[in-house]
């Protein structure tokens, strides 16, 4: 259900470099905020004190603005504090948030007991038997409490907008630690925390969540707010199957973004894999937010093939216009020679070695210099347009006697050097009369 005024985020955390990955949920929450009117909001979860660095968030807002996706808002989670004080505060309260006094050497060697005796590794909740003198012996030896949320032994329901009816029974789960020995706060409790604070009112995210949501939802319940709808996305593979990691760099936007790969093309293959509908190449992201819906997103992990988005990347640079692409394009490079040679490009940077043919200096290939003499003089008088190529082809055809490859390989080498490239008939018409002459008598020109 699309609710009015709808507020999604995009929640990373600094710690890394933004890869294909977690810029899939970036970007499904910001289509969604597009398709429906709603507020995008950009949220660092930066509570991690020791791997939270500032160069990650600065490369993350980067590589956002690059791919286009702007936010309203943004926030940082260092930076609200005593509102997690407040809600810890409350649920302590409550009897909803409980101190427990367990090192992690004795938290393992339960957790093997009960593996070793076929029983799953859920917390027995010890620390709910201790008294006032416990603690306070406890603490007296040094040891400071980590606190637990106490689930409801509830079997938690809800209606995901991709993966449909899930449903947890929260009996078989441990109490989730929301708060450390060291009084920092994990993920799953500043998230929701967060989430009330900002009406967030769809949570999109990663597949690897839908555990953490029947806890998560019990939390927004125990601070008595709504409890947004959810989205969980099948995660992303490689092409061999395994998983994308933001602290190895493993395909990350920064690394696609110095290969000259288009923002848009990552965006329309991101929006469309693993989903019902084809990869296309589109012309804006408002294209793409216009389709974007969640029951036609598959329940299977989707493979991100660089194969394929290189193949992508090409098409999405064949329908750019000339004025998409101006601002990145050197001055040589004007709009009929753009809309010549965008067909034969892979990358924008291709462009470059097109305009070297047309006003640069070459050194021509000349595989058979008496035809390319007689070929030279019968080239016409300019001005010349896209009907001279073809003009001065049937006038050399009819002169020699050639036809088919025999007439056109040897004069595309002589003219640019290559064994392939652009339709003649629009490179010709820029590359002019005197270069064409000179380069067709084997001069560097």
């Amino acid at each position: 259900m699309v609710k009015p005024n709808s507020v999604v985020r995009f929640a990373p955390s600094s710690t890394g470099l933004l890869h294909v990955g977690n810029v899939r949920a970036a970007l499904f929450n910001w289509l969604f905020a597009k398709r429906h009117g709603g507020t995008f909001i950009l949220r660092f979860d930066d509570t991690d004190r020791q791997r939270s660095r500032p160069e990650y968030e600065a490369a993350i807002e980067r590589d956002l603005a690059w791919l286009g996706l702007d936010w309203a808002r943004k926030e940082r989670q260092a930076d609200r504090l005593q509102h997690y004080d407040a809600a810890r505060d409350r649920l302590i309260a409550t009897g909803r948030l409980y101190p427990c006094y367990e090192t992690p050497e004795e938290l393992e060697f339960k957790r093997k007991r009960l593996l070793s005796q076929g029983r799953p590794p859920v917390y027995d909740r010890t620390a709910l038997k201790l008294g006032d003198a416990d603690r306070a012996r406890l603490e007296g030896e040094g040891r400071r409490p980590h606190w637990r949320f106490k689930l409801a032994t509830e079997e938690v329901r809800w209606d995901d907008l991709v993966r449909g009816p899930q449903h947890i029974d929260e009996a078989s789960q441990s109490d989730p630690v929301l708060v450390r020995a060291d009084a920092s706060y994990l993920y799953s409790f500043t998230s929701v925390v967060d989430d009330i604070a900002f009406g967030i009112t769809h949570v999109i995210r990663g597949e690897d969540h839908v555990t953490n949501s029947a806890a998560q939802i019990q939390i927004f319940r125990a601070l008595e707010a709504e409890v947004p709808a959810f989205a969980h996305l099948p995660l992303l593979v490689n092409a061999q199957g395994g998983g994308l990691s933001k602290r190895t760099g493993s395909l990350s936007i920064a690394d696609l973004r110095a290969r000259d790969i288009e923002a848009l093309a990552i965006c329309a293959l991101l929006a469309r894999l693993g989903t019902a509908d084809p990869v296309e190449p589109v012309t804006s992201l408002d294209a793409l937010a216009a389709t974007v819906d969640f029951s036609r997103v598959g329940r299977a992990a989707a493979r991100f093939s660089e194969d394929e988005l290189a193949h992508l990347n090409a098409r999405t640079i064949h329908a750019l216009p000339y004025a998409a692409v101006r601002e990145r394009l050197p001055a040589t490079i004007g709009e009929q020679l753009w809309l010549a040679v965008r067909g034969n490009l892979t990358t924008l940077a291709d462009a470059l070695a097109w305009a070297e043919v047309v006003d640069g200096s070459l050194v021509p290939v000349l595989e058979d210099p008496i035809f390319l003499e007689e070929a030279a003089a019968r080239l016409p008088s300019e001005p010349w347009g896209e009907t001279t190529w073809k003009e001065w082809t049937a006038a050399v055809s009819a002169a020699t006697q050639r036809k088919g490859r025999a007439l056109f390989h040897p004069l595309r080498l002589a003219l640019t050097a290559r064994e392939t490239g652009p339709e003649m008939a629009k490179l010709l018409p820029l590359i002019g009369r005197a270069k064409a002459a000179a380069r067709l008598s084997g001069m560097r020109a």
